[in-house]
Order: structure tokens, then sequence, then C-alpha cells
């Protein structure tokens, strides 16, 4: 994988872990922001060093997916069954499709770029889970609302 490649990878990753973040902690946009750009982005932890990710496309991540949240939500709520609205699921998927939504609904990256990179994500936290799947479908149904013309 290229190096531009693998920083906008990894500024998909710290965003879903940043939004996780501020709802767990309700901590703001800006203490959150400082936290991962200044502590984690290429930090070392145990001898393994985090990727540096891709500063600009993290903060339009987290930046859009606060300012949209609601037409997010309603997006992800549209994707769901009617038994599980945006607030029964986890939480770290929850963060996940806002950090994705915000990438449909503003980002530059094709619709499939943007899936198949969340999907990834899903993996790394549930790789033995049903998660991926449902991710990809989720998020498919919302690239379909937010960008009708790219498919």
């Amino acid at each position: 994988m290229n190096t531009k490649r693998q920083m906008k990878s990894a500024a998909r990753l710290y965003a879903v872990q940043a939004l996780f973040q501020m709802e767990t902690s309700g901590q703001t946009v800006e203490a959150v922001r400082e936290e991962f750009e200044t502590h984690r982005f290429g930090a070392v932890y145990e001898g393994d060093e985090m990727a540096e990710g891709d500063v600009d496309l993290f903060r339009k991540l987290i930046d859009d997916a606060v300012n949209w949240q609601a037409k997010i939500d309603q997006m992800t709520d549209r994707a769901l069954v009617a038994k599980w609205p945006i607030d029964r699921i986890d939480p770290t998927l929850r963060a996940l499709f806002r950090a994705g939504g915000a990438e449909l609904i503003e980002g530059d990256a094709p619709p499939k770029v943007v899936i198949t990179e969340f999907v990834d994500i899903a993996k790394a936290f549930h790789p033995d889970g049903r998660e991926p799947k449902f991710v990809n479908a989720v998020l498919d149904h919302m690239a379909r609302e937010a960008q009708p013309d790219a498919f």
C-alpha cells in the first residue's frame, strides 16, 4: 500500500476512534483532535509504531461527522431495521457509521472506496463477527442515498 493511501486509511481509523472517544467521554472535538494529532499519530506503544494519519482527512471526517450528525444518524436509521435504531447499536459501529457517513456526504473518495475502507475498520474491531457484513450493507444503503448518481 502506498504511503498516501496508508495515511488516508489511518485517518479513517483514527476518526472512528476519536468519535467513539468523544461519545463515551464527553470530550469536545477540539480536545480529541489535539490528543490524536499530538499523541496518537505515529506514536509508539509497546514497541509498535502507530501509522501517521492524513491530518486534513482526519479533521474533515470528525468535523463533518459532528456538523452533519443529525443527517448521518437519520441516514443510518433508514438503513437499519426498525427494531434497531442507531442509539441501540454498538458505540464503535455508531462512530464508524458517523465517520463513514461524513465521508459519503462531504468526501472526495468514490463510495465504493469509502465502503471498503470502513468495512476493513469493522474487520479490525470485529475480526470474527458478522459486523463487517452489517457495516457493508448499511454503508451501501447510505451511499446510495448520499450519492445516487455514483451507482
